[in-house]
């Protein structure tokens, strides 16, 4: 029986109606998917995240580099988890696949788009209904992020762990952007607009992140890292 079933059953047992438990209710799903997460998780040992499109197709360039990076990651006794779905996260489940690794998915239930790819290890497979659920996840168990061109999605987990690193929330860990023709154009407007401009940032924030082209740069900037800081959860 599921963390879900059983919370499910003790509302039944207390003769709760659904109208009146609607939030608690909530709160206690949610906490379920806390539950199913740290457990599974904290048994996996060191794993480094690959973030980046959905959409991204097999003959594109930067599926072939994720699936390269993850390999590359297995070699070198990390496992990989990505968010579970199409695209760069498929790719990089794949490469650690191949690499004979550990493949985590975070697989999130959406309405149109994402179902898990075949790539992942089924015992790490975990499905979320809530986005900042699977967030806390990535950020408490990723030793790493490596993130390729992606959207929206791919933005925001990047900028939250920039900013949690930045203000202390959780532990220092590295964060690697693949493709410089992508992002360069983002870390020009950063220096130029958001801390000469306005000062918005302090210039040693921008010693977060590297940029590098290629998969071997890559898991040698996460090695030289870890050459210096201790392998942890980060909160």
């Amino acid at each position: 029986m599921t963390n879900e079933e059983l919370i499910k059953d003790a509302f039944q047992e207390k003769g709760w109606n659904e109208v009146q438990t609607t939030d608690t209710w909530t709160i206690f799903k949610i906490m379920a998917e806390f539950v199913e997460g740290f457990s599974k998780l904290s048994r996996i040992g060191p794993c480094v995240s690959i973030f980046g499109s959905a959409r991204t197709k097999p003959d594109n360039k930067y599926f072939k580099l994720a699936e390269d990076i993850a390999f590359n990651l297995t070699q070198q006794g990390y496992g990989v988890i990505t968010g579970g779905g199409p695209g760069i996260m498929e790719a990089g489940n794949m490469g650690a696949k191949k690499g004979n690794g550990k493949s985590v998915g975070l697989n999130i239930d959406l309405p149109f788009e994402q179902s898990a790819n075949i790539f992942i290890d089924p015992d790490k497979l975990i499905s979320f209904e809530h986005f900042f659920v699977r967030k806390v996840m990535f950020m408490r168990y990723a030793q790493g992020f490596i993130v390729l061109p992606g959207g929206f999605g791919t933005f925001d987990e990047l900028f939250e762990a920039i900013t949690l690193i930045q203000t202390e929330k959780i532990g220092k860990f590295p964060i690697i952007l693949v493709g410089s023709s992508y992002w360069q154009g983002l870390i020009n407007w950063i220096k130029e607009a958001v801390l000469v401009e306005e000062n918005n940032i302090n210039e040693k924030d921008l010693d977060l992140i590297k940029v590098v082209d290629t998969a071997e740069e890559a898991v040698e900037k996460i090695n030289e890292f870890y050459s210096e800081y201790l392998l942890s959860p980060n909160f």
